[in-house]
């Protein structure tokens, strides 16, 4: 079986090499001896600011996300301010009437904390589960850094003199270990291949470190950050987000709109590699790959013969949303798919604001099928997370039988 990996909007050469790395692995080890094909054309066809982005002036919204999954609505706090538990917990026991009075010349608990944290070794064992995990989720490179700044923040410190308690020093260990964590999603953003799963499991062997109990205790600091998420607004993460990020992302937003003005080359491209496969292949676009794909397709299926695909897989596509505004170049407003269009897979995410459905799109057309995976991510770290999931190659899997 043959697979052809076409990325998305933004993606240039170490960031595909690293995508296709995790895409390659997740079929193979279900299609044993598969030929998994790169198709990279972010250098060739992709945007790039021509004046080093002199004409930017703006900001770029953090996009809402749903508010009602508590763990998603907090974790956006914390990637706003990641900081923000230790500065209540501090606030909280510092202004407790019951509390403690440690004995003179003693370490208190949460001393304690702090000089775990700031004695864990920063060059961590390859086999460690630990050491693993950050690499298999691109924060690797971020662990020193993270570790640092949360010991080095005032934050953090005032939080390690205001636990006086085992109690509340376990308390303190858990939301330590969420501030490292969310200090590595943080800075690497939409760069990280990490899940919800993964990332509460980062959380827990930090913690553990620190003399915490896992995520199974529950805190006041939680229950005040969430009644707080609740009520946050997109006005703080713009805040937050604004100028750099818009430079950061010019280049997604200049591939997208360099496709809707330039696409044929690129459509030429995907049709040259799609032609010289030896079999039909799965063609697999995730994002801005999936539009182009669905293009190229559509266009190749009027001209006839149409193109020999086994399957169109799209993953967190825009597609089925350019189709209802009429700005497909495969397909005219309202248009159906033509008679020679192959069968689509389309994979989303419901807390990636880039990714649609299409079946209600396409209603009564048996080749379209939905298939929702959870990254439990928040945006926009839910538009990358897909090929850390299994259910996305499972359902890959599933169509081809």
């Amino acid at each position: 079986m043959r697979f052809v990996f076409v990325h998305g909007t933004g993606v240039r050469q170490d960031r595909f090499d690293e995508l296709f790395r995790q895409v390659s692995a997740g079929l193979l080890e279900r299609f044993p001896g598969a030929e998994v094909e790169p198709c990279y054309w972010g250098r060739e066809f992709g945007a790039e600011l021509s004046a080093g982005g002199a004409s930017v002036p703006g900001t770029k919204p953090l996009a809402p996300t749903d508010v009602d999954d508590p763990g998603t609505t907090e974790w956006l706090l914390l990637l706003t301010d990641p900081f923000c538990e230790l500065r209540v917990l501090a606030e909280i026991r510092t202004g407790a009437e019951d509390g403690g009075f440690g004995l003179p010349g003693a370490r208190s608990a949460g001393e304690t904390v702090g000089d775990l944290l700031r004695g864990l070794t920063r060059d961590l064992d390859p086999g460690d589960e630990l050491a693993v995990l950050l690499r298999e989720t691109g924060l690797a490179d971020g662990y020193r850094y993270a570790l640092d700044t949360v010991s080095d923040s005032e934050e953090f410190q005032d939080a390690c003199l205001a636990a006086e308690d085992d109690a509340v020093a376990a308390e303190l260990a858990l939301l330590t270990g969420r501030a490292v964590v969310a200090v590595l999603l943080a800075r690497a953003r939409d760069t990280t291949l990490c899940t919800g799963d993964e990332r509460d499991r980062l959380v827990d062997l930090l913690s553990d470190r620190l003399g915490g109990t896992g995520r199974g205790v529950v805190t006041g600091t939680l229950g005040v950050l969430f009644k707080l998420a609740q009520r946050m607004t997109t006005q703080a993460a713009r805040d937050r987000w604004r100028g750099d990020f818009t430079h950061e992302k010019a280049s997604e937003v200049g591939d997208i709109l360099r496709y809707q003005s330039r696409g044929e080359p690129l459509r030429a491209h995907l049709e040259e590699v799609i032609g010289r496969s030896p079999e039909p292949p799965v063609v697999i676009g995730h994002s801005l790959g999936g539009i182009a794909l669905v293009d190229t397709l559509a266009l190749a299926a009027v001209r006839q013969p149409p193109l020999p695909v086994r399957l169109l897989v799209t993953v967190g596509s825009q597609a089925p949303f350019l189709h209802e505004l009429g700005a497909l170049a495969g397909l005219g407003p309202g248009a159906a798919l033509p008679a020679g269009f192959p069968d689509w897979l389309n994979i989303y995410d419901r807390m990636d604001l880039l990714a649609y459905l299409a079946e209600p799109v396409f209603a009564g057309d048996r080749r379209v099928t939905d298939h929702e995976v959870r990254s439990r991510q928040p945006f926009p770290l839910s538009h990358s997370a897909y090929w850390r999931l299994a259910p996305v190659f499972d359902g890959i899997a599933q169509a081809l039988r």
